[in-house]
């Protein structure tokens, strides 16, 4: 009951905030009751104006780290939100008030197990950065090295593990309530949400994460990562190399600098590229905040909490799909969906077709800087619901990366289109990964692995004929009296046991296999 009171006034906080920002705008279309919207409005007074998702990313930023990490999670959820929406809350500024250097240091000493002295000749109590989840401090390492160190902030694990109940609560109740709110199945979303952010909150996953992008870039002058100090990291301490550069956004800056835009525009779809097609692990939360140049015109990232993973079918799906819309060839983009099951069998390949022709043409009718391959997308994910093609959250979080990676080409130079200069990278890996060559050694290797199990599955069978004649296998007494059936002098019941009991050699040596 208290906890349910509890619940009750934080509901009642949070609409009269979204009230105060006209966040509830329109809600009453949504399946809520109009009295009940109507009563958050009437006494809220507005505070904001703006598009509808201007104002619901100010309350959101009113509301605090939850519902600002929320909002992130919601800007790459077009198909829920609406693209308008959707971009305006891929605006939302993760910055909060950052908390003191008096207990950044008490962290760092109670994590490490060590007193700061012992591990930092300096450290600075000025943060250089504070978002929702932790700030980030600069430091000298007891050895003399320059380092960042970021650091969590205190109570927010249990601050999130609060609000995240509340929206699972939220959530069950819009789904038996209020029905037309199922299909955008709001307890999957809240759960997918929830398990991201305790992702992030774990600092040692993404000193792995940092590791692992690091080390598929070894040897590439093009792209780093800064080294992790694995002896000053744990779950709320991340101590890395600290970067010098120019954020990538800088203009001016980089050009007073002697950076050449264009090879920096051109270094940047390649390493998107490489993270995407060739490892499938790519750094999902490249705004310019995080990627910096250096002096040798390297790309430096930083800030490794939110990563994508693309398994190798779905990089071939990308492939295939993204060559068959530069080619003009809808027909196999329509080929490429229904053959990775994304699109049901029983829909139309014609229609399907027909609706990527509908998408592409006009994006492909620009001039070539104004064409984004982010757009094609996501309205192509728009589309695929008509044909209940459902939701690929890997391919909605990548979706948005490119859209990050975009933006950052344009700014750079706004008549360059990155994907065009990375076109040769896109042709040269569908040589080498999707053509014929690729295709044979792919079949080769699948005879190869079934050739190689091959003693396998005789050793099962050996092991299923040993379990069958030592009575280790016994059939159902239905089954007994199945075989009994009919004439007790049919000539063909003897073959028709052995043909069972091999059968079920077979199948207990497959069972065993798996």
């Amino acid at each position: 009951m208290i906890r349910t009171l509890r619940r009750l006034g934080r509901i009642a906080k949070i609409a009269r905030t979204l009230a105060r920002f006209g966040a509830l705008d329109g809600l009453d279309r949504s399946g809520l009751p109009p009295g009940l919207v109507w009563l958050a409005n009437a006494f809220a007074p507005r505070v904001a104006d703006g598009r509808p998702g201007q104002r619901l990313a100010a309350a959101f930023t009113a509301l605090g780290p939850s519902f600002i990490k929320f909002g992130q999670a919601l800007s790459i959820r077009a198909d829920l939100v609406g693209d308008e929406i959707a971009a305006d809350l891929s605006d939302l500024q993760d910055r909060l008030a950052p908390f003191p250097g008096a207990a950044a240091r008490d962290i760092v000493a109670a994590e490490l197990g060590r007193p700061i002295a012992a591990l930092f000749q300096s450290f600075d109590d000025e943060a250089v950065a504070a978002a929702s989840i932790a700030q980030v401090h600069f430091a000298v390492t007891s050895e003399g090295r320059p380092v960042a160190v970021k650091l969590l902030r205190p109570g927010v694990e249990d601050d999130f593990e609060r609000d995240i109940d509340l929206f699972l609560w939220l959530a069950e109740f819009a789904e038996r309530l209020i029905p037309r709110t199922r299909r955008l199945k709001p307890v999957d979303v809240v759960r997918t949400f929830a398990q991201t952010v305790r992702l992030e909150m774990d600092l040692r996953l993404e000193a792995a994460a940092a590791s692992e992008l690091a080390q598929n870039f070894a040897g590439d002058p093009d792209f780093r990562v800064p080294t992790v100090d694995w002896q000053r990291t744990a779950r709320r301490v991340l101590t890395t190399d600290r970067i010098v550069g120019v954020p990538i956004d800088e203009r001016e800056t980089l050009i007073a600098a002697g950076h050449d835009l264009d090879a920096v525009v051109a270094r940047a779809g390649r390493i998107f590229f490489n993270q995407v097609f060739r490892d499938g692990f790519f750094h999902a939360d490249m705004h310019p905040g995080n990627l910096f140049v250096a002096e040798d015109g390297a790309i430096v990232a930083v800030d490794f909490g939110i990563m994508g993973r693309v398994d190798k079918p779905t990089r071939a799906y990308l492939a295939d799909m993204l060559m068959g819309f530069l080619n003009g060839d809808y027909a196999a983009v329509a080929d490429v969906h229904f053959r990775a099951g994304y699109v049901p069998a029983g829909q139309s390949v014609g229609a399907f077709t027909q609706a990527c022709r509908a998408i592409a043409e006009p994006i492909f009718g620009k001039q070539l800087h104004e064409i984004s391959l982010a757009r094609l997308l996501a309205q192509l994910f728009q589309v695929t619901e008509t044909f209940e093609m459902e939701t690929q959250p890997q391919l909605l979080l990548l979706q948005k990366s490119m859209l990050v990676c975009e933006g950052v080409g344009r700014r750079l130079n706004p008549n360059v289109n990155m994907w065009h200069l990375a076109r040769p990278l896109i042709e040269a890996w569908m040589v080498q990964n999707r053509g014929i060559e690729a295709r044979t050694r792919e079949v080769a290797e699948q005879a190869i692995q079934r050739i190689e199990g091959l003693p396998q599955l005789v050793s099962n069978l050996e092991k299923a004929a040993a379990m069958l004649a030592s009575g280790g296998v016994r059939l159902h007494p239905d089954s007994l009296a199945a075989l009994s059936h009919g004439s007790r002098g049919s000539a063909w019941r003897p073959w028709l046991a052995v043909c069972v009991l091999a059968g079920g050699a077979v199948l207990v040596a497959l069972l065993l296999r798996g």
